[in-house]
């Protein structure tokens, strides 16, 4: 890894400080009249993707009217701090952070938009792990930013944990105009947890904590159409989270799992996967080793505290977080444990 330079950390601590600040964005909105009957009504005009929506605000009066502009006052005087948010983007992709492909960009401000980090969903996977380089201040090497099938410099899978309040993600994906479909459950008759964009490779999949028994039917979030894929053990990354910043246009807020948990969690989960997916086993060990070796360096105190967090864990996920411990280099296991 490399370390960011001081200029470009600051750059992104305050590109996060800003995006804290909500701010009324107009991209894709606009207002529009439309006679019906001899009579004005408004409505909203909404695009997402390639898809518009209109929405009604109801019969025209000096009211409404009135109110219509105060939000295009407000649009207008948002202007100049989203043109900022965009001058930090810039500048901090300039300064070596990672920044995801249009593609992916494009998505997860779809799904900010929709409220999925607002209502607790977490970027899990592969985008946590890049998104952690700009918070800790370092360039991942590549042998970390290798799948089994791709390069994550083009990012092609968004994994996001969902919590049982999250929003309609589904319908957010479909009707995003995209060319978003579901991919087939291996089981016809399971719903589909994973949506694909069409002639591409980038997809989405949507994952929740499995409790009970072990299970691969999907899990329907209560009062939304949305299922999820269950995966053991995923509770330990949603039990602490924080809030992160990925530069693309103004910036986009969106929730990660505390970065010494995620490399934990990540030994876990290399001890969970079937032989035939070695290579992905071996990225799981080159994360961890490379996240704990930065927080070892400047915050070892959230290692300690991730550690202490999973004596709260079952005895399972203790068992294979120290199978997967032994696979770490001897130096790092050595300022670990001392062996």
């Amino acid at each position: 890894m490399q370390k960011l330079s001081h200029t470009t950390q600051l750059l992104y601590s305050e590109l996060l400080q800003q995006c804290a600040i909500a701010l009324p964005n107009q991209r894709g909105i606009s207002f529009a009249t439309k006679t019906v009957g001899g009579n004005q009504y408004w409505y909203m005009e909404l695009v997402v993707g390639s898809t518009k929506r209109q929405y009604s605000l109801g019969r025209h009066t000096d009211e409404l009217r009135a109110l219509i502009e105060k939000q295009k006052k407000l649009f207008s005087q948002a202007v100049p701090d989203l043109k900022q948010r965009e001058k930090l983007v810039a500048m901090l992709v300039s300064g070596g952070g990672f920044a995801p492909g249009g593609s992916e960009g494009r998505v997860l401000e779809v799904l900010a938009q929709a409220g999925t980090f607002l209502t607790g969903g977490v970027l899990v996977g592969s985008h946590a792990f890049t998104t952690y380089g700009n918070m800790l201040g370092v360039s991942w090497v590549s042998a970390a930013m290798q799948t089994q099938d791709m390069d994550l410099a083009s990012l092609h899978q968004v994994e996001i944990a969902m919590r049982r309040d999250a929003p309609d993600v589904k319908s957010v994906l479909l009707e995003s105009g995209m060319g978003f479909f579901e991919v087939p459950a291996l089981n016809p008759k399971s719903p589909s947890t994973s949506f694909k964009l069409r002639g591409e490779e980038f997809k989405v999949d949507l994952l929740t904590p499995l409790t009970g028994r072990n299970t691969s039917k999907p899990v329907h979030l209560p009062h939304f159409k949305t299922f999820a894929h269950p995966m053991r053990f995923l509770e330990y990354l949603l039990d602490d989270s924080q809030g992160a910043v990925i530069p693309f246009r103004s910036g986009i807020l969106v929730n990660v799992p505390n970065p010494a948990r995620f490399a934990l969690h990540k030994l876990v989960v290399s001890q969970r996967r079937p032989v035939a997916q070695q290579t992905k086993v071996n990225k799981d060990i080159q994360q961890a080793e490379e996240l704990l070796t930065v927080l070892l360096e400047d915050r070892p105190g959230d290692i300690w505290i991730a550690l202490e967090a999973t004596q709260g864990m079952p005895d399972k996920f203790q068992q294979q977080l120290a199978e997967g411990m032994k696979f770490l280099s001897a130096d790092l296991r050595q300022a670990l444990y001392g062996t």
